[in-house]
């Protein structure tokens, strides 16, 4: 997964667990805006989360920051 998009990762996790605490679940959607300009990093998100690690729709946001954190 390209840098950039790890970065955002972090950074929206980030912004969810401050804004609403550790327990706050996401989807790879929370990464991207309602408009889908970059079809190609949409699939890479959703390729990392579905196709590589198998992960539900909804995940608690601290899990997907450690993983990124642990190179997964």
């Amino acid at each position: 997964m390209r840098q950039s998009l790890r970065q955002k990762i972090i950074e929206v996790c980030d912004l969810k667990m401050n804004k609403k605490g550790e327990t706050v679940g996401l989807s790879f959607y929370a990464f991207f805006a309602n408009k889908n300009d970059d079809p190609d990093l949409l699939m890479e998100a959703a390729t990392w989360w579905i196709k590589t690690h198998k992960l539900d729709h909804f995940e608690k946001a601290k899990k997907i920051k450690d993983m990124i954190l642990n190179g997964k």
